[in-house]
């Protein structure tokens, strides 16, 4: 199994770090993506003790839309603190998690925008996909990824909750769509029927962790090793085993991120 979107360089981790990523190899996980918010010089150290404890881990470097306003009226610098830490960063494999979000009003829309795409534009020059983050925002989202990428843009989706046209619009970008422990709460049966029509060669899982923990650990900090829920929940869904998913979505993984 891999969790293909996680935040182990935050805070949350410092103190039990070793104790989360032995709890996330003794569940068999191959590896994580660990999402840095690039320029963060505590995320970075700590993401050198995540890579000394467990140096199969894997990288994605971005500005995240919360922050786009810090680089008001010059995007372009948010794209080479992107670009600079990215090279720095030997297992990086993508820029992430980016995009746009409506839902909180921490960064003008304009601003949000500009930051957006230059930081596609930054992945399109590394040859690398991106991790994207879209929330109330699904049409302007698209709409970037289709002006920018131009049909030569990977991605995926990161914890996918929207709705069947930002799937299809999604897969018909050919990203991935990745489902996190949302899908196995009681009340997300939309999302359960949304996702079972996302072929299995686009399915990629994940934590987010340390938020949306899954049932049975809501309420509780999220961690890596909870990915096999999300796995356990996909198999009950597709009625085939858990180690088929789970294969799937590593093979998946490795198409995309090239690890």
């Amino acid at each position: 199994m891999i969790d293909s979107h996680c935040h182990l360089a935050d805070d949350t981790f410092a103190s039990d770090l070793d104790e989360v990523v032995r709890r996330a190899r003794d569940a068999r996980l191959e590896r994580v993506l660990v999402i840095l918010e690039a320029g963060n010089p505590n995320e970075a150290a700590q993401a050198e003790r995540v890579e000394q404890l467990w140096p199969e881990v894997r990288f994605a470097i971005g500005v995240h839309p919360h922050q786009a306003h810090e680089f008001a009226g010059d995007p372009e610098r948010a794209a080479t603190i992107v670009r600079e830490q990215y090279a720095a960063t030997s297992s990086a494999r993508a820029v992430g998690e980016i995009g746009l979000d409506y839902h909180y009003d921490y960064s003008p829309k304009d601003v949000q925008h500009g930051v957006f795409r230059a930081q596609i534009r930054v992945a399109l020059a590394l040859d690398c996909p991106v991790v994207i983050h879209t929330r109330d925002a699904d049409d302007d989202t698209v709409a970037i990824l289709r002006e920018e990428g131009q049909g030569r843009l990977r991605g995926v989706l990161h914890c996918f909750t929207g709705t069947p046209a930002l799937r299809d619009a999604g897969l018909a970008l050919g990203f991935y769509v990745s489902l996190a422990g949302i899908l196995t709460f009681p009340k997300a049966a939309d999302l359960r029927h949304t996702a079972l029509a996302v072929p299995l060669d686009r399915l990629l899982t994940e934590t987010d962790s340390p938020f949306l923990a899954p049932v049975p650990y809501r309420g509780k900090r999220n961690e890596p090793a909870h990915v096999a829920r999300v796995v356990e929940t996909l198999a009950d869904m597709h009625k085939v085993p858990a180690a088929e998913i789970a294969g799937r979505t590593t093979a998946n993984f490795h198409t995309l991120f090239r690890p």
